[in-house]
């Protein structure tokens, strides 16, 4: 009676537990019971931009001195880790098995040693088990009945404790093992299921099956370190991970991290790990703006954020050599910004970046589209003086392409444009800051391609970079300029590209400390490929700017592109702000002077 008693208030317990196990349906920024900001990275996924695919079998070892030992269970809702299991401090290598027949060896097909389908050694983890007994409400319980085995282990199924026996590569061993045990039935899990064994050896140390959208998470270290790092995939993290496999098939892994940890991770590789602080400290505020503003752009792959330069790079602490990961500097920047976000009117704003813009930053609305009068009118182009300060640091800047005519048609028509025919002329359209926002290519047989900043149709690449195998949109083909840059070819000057001045005497500026004075007549423009001249020699067109728009059309045997920057020509300018920190500028000046009317405050 008493047995039966505890038999079921146990069975009680484990369903209570398990309807908490509930995975979340949406992922706005979510805080724990610590009032920390979570963050989720996918570090292996079949997401394009990941690049560890999905794992028949995902590797994890502590960091020596960085705690030890594992803890085995998932996140709540808000965040919190919900501990079902653990192993002893000694066990420092574990991996997380998708359930079928897997051997532990060296697979030359994936160049590593693993678990893997491949047959690589007499090291098995097979599928067939032998269920002893179900309905455990304690975790403890059930380890002290699998002890009784030698193969006994905990597993956590459909939200209960059972303890089970075994892992067998067939259902016929596993029937032969339970002759000899004398009691038990064979199971397996769904396809959903998981095992954690210890790395090298077939012994199960715990099993996890939740069924579909079932998400095992593993929380390393059970001493209570106060700083732990976890090496997964050749690089260190701190924070937990999770497990799923979402069709069913091999694993995904996810890096469960606190904001702050994460901002860590980006800025070191977002941005010279020694970079001046105040422009580390700007790239640590667009890192921090940018995955608030993000959560959850990723959800069907279980994750907000990859972590790759298509979301935003982050390798945790580093891969272990003195010049990897964050450095003391940056770790500085982050807490020196703590909680710092970009705001524009109140909400977070789209802190994009780029390596460098060669002299002046585009308009949304040339390179996305974006309407930048009601939406974005923060990601408004502007006009550089400051990042050419820094050109000896930065390898784009000036940059050459170099095509003849038939080498630059056999590249565009392995892209699909063009067959069968060849280049007669290009037709480069700039934009008013200077930047090419409109390429024509004009075949022989009378045809045309345009192209785009950024842009794609139907699957097909139609963006000026990779097209044209240029870094940047700033640059002239063949040094051939705009006929009249500045204006209207009168002495005036153009502003913005829609008004003129008659002269500079009227004209005036603000520092970057808000002083206002008069700007005079030294005045300087910066062309295309970044060169720096004056505002009267521009106007001539012998500077070799193109700023204030204007078309022009080049053709010829050879195609020289001349240019400078390298990215998207959108937001901050890192080299732009690595100058205007060794200028004297705070990193709040270099955010607003990218992001032209926003705020910088507390998330």
């Amino acid at each position: 009676m008493e047995q039966t008693m505890r038999r079921n208030w146990m069975r009680l317990a484990a369903a209570v537990l398990a309807i908490t196990l509930a995975v979340p349906t949406g992922w706005a920024v979510r805080t724990n019971s610590d009032g920390e900001v979570m963050i989720r990275v996918g570090l292996a996924s079949s997401y394009q931009y990941v690049e560890t695919g999905e794992l028949e079998a995902a590797h994890l070892q502590n960091n020596t001195g960085y705690g030890a030992g594992f803890r085995f269970g998932y996140y709540d809702g808000n965040m919190d880790f919900v501990e079902l299991g653990r192993t002893e401090k000694d066990i420092d290598q574990v991996a997380v098995l998708k359930t079928q027949n897997l051997y532990y060896g060296r697979d030359a097909s994936l160049g590593k040693t693993t678990y893997s389908s491949s047959i690589t050694s007499n090291i098995a983890v097979g599928c067939y088990h032998i269920l002893i007994d179900s309905g455990y409400g304690d975790y403890e319980d059930a380890r002290r009945d699998a002890e009784d085995y030698e193969d006994g282990f905990v597993a956590w199924i459909d939200g209960e404790y059972q303890v089970r026996v075994g892992a067998y590569l067939s259902k016929g061993e596993a029937l032969d093992a339970i002759d000899t045990l004398g009691e038990g039935t064979v199971v397996g899990t769904t396809s959903y299921g998981m095992s954690i064994v210890e790395t090298g050896t077939d012994h199960i140390l715990f099993q996890f099956d939740q069924g579909t959208g079932g998400i095992l998470a593993i929380l390393p270290d059970v001493t209570g370190a106060e700083d732990v790092r976890t090496w997964f995939s050749n690089y260190k993290y701190r924070g937990g991970f999770l497990y799923q496999r979402l069709n069913g098939g091999n694993i995904s892994v996810v890096n469960v991290v606190e904001l702050e940890d994460y901002v860590k991770g980006v800025v070191c590789y977002e941005m010279g790990r020694t970079w001046p602080l105040e422009a580390l400290k700007a790239q640590a505020t667009c890192a921090r703006t940018y995955v608030l503003r993000n959560m959850g752009r990723h959800q069907s792959y279980g994750f907000d954020v990859c972590g790759s330069t298509e979301c935003q790079a982050y390798h945790g602490c580093g891969d272990g050599r003195s010049n990897s990961g964050p450095s003391e500097v940056s770790d500085q920047a982050v807490e020196e910004t703590a909680g710092q976000v970009v705001l524009y009117n109140g909400k977070l704003a789209e802190t994009v970046y780029s390596s460098s813009a060669g002299g002046a930053t585009e308009d949304a609305k040339n390179v996305w589209g974006t309407d930048t009068v009601n939406t974005h009118p923060y990601l408004k182009g502007v006009i550089d003086p400051y990042e050419s300060l820094v050109d000896d640091l930065n390898p784009y800047s000036p940059w050459t392409v170099t095509y003849t005519s038939e080498e630059l048609t056999s590249k565009l028509q392995s892209n699909g444009f063009g067959v069968g025919t060849s280049i007669d002329y290009l037709e480069l359209t700039y934009s008013e800051m200077g930047n090419v926002i409109r390429l024509q290519v004009h075949w022989k047989n009378g045809n045309s391609n345009t192209f785009k900043p950024s842009a794609s149709s139907g699957g097909i690449d139609m963006g000026i970079r990779g097209n044209f195998g240029v870094k940047s949109i700033r640059f002239t083909v063949n040094g051939k300029m705009v006929s009249q840059p500045a204006g209207n070819g009168s002495g005036s000057y153009a502003v913005n590209g829609s008004g003129t001045l008659s002269g500079t005497d009227d004209v005036y500026v603000i520092s970057g400390t808000g002083s206002v004075s008069g700007a005079g007549s030294d005045l300087y423009v910066i062309s295309g490929s970044g060169k720096i001249s004056s505002l009267a020699e521009g106007n001539t067109g012998a500077s070799g700017t193109n700023v204030g728009g204007g078309t022009v059309t080049v053709s010829g045997d050879t195609y020289v592109f001349d240019g400078a920057g390298w990215g998207h020509q959108l937001g901050m300018s890192q080299f732009g702000a690595n100058a205007m920190a060794r200028e004297g500028f705070d990193y709040d000046e270099i955010l607003k002077f990218y992001f032209p009317g926003v705020q910088v405050g507390t998330y």
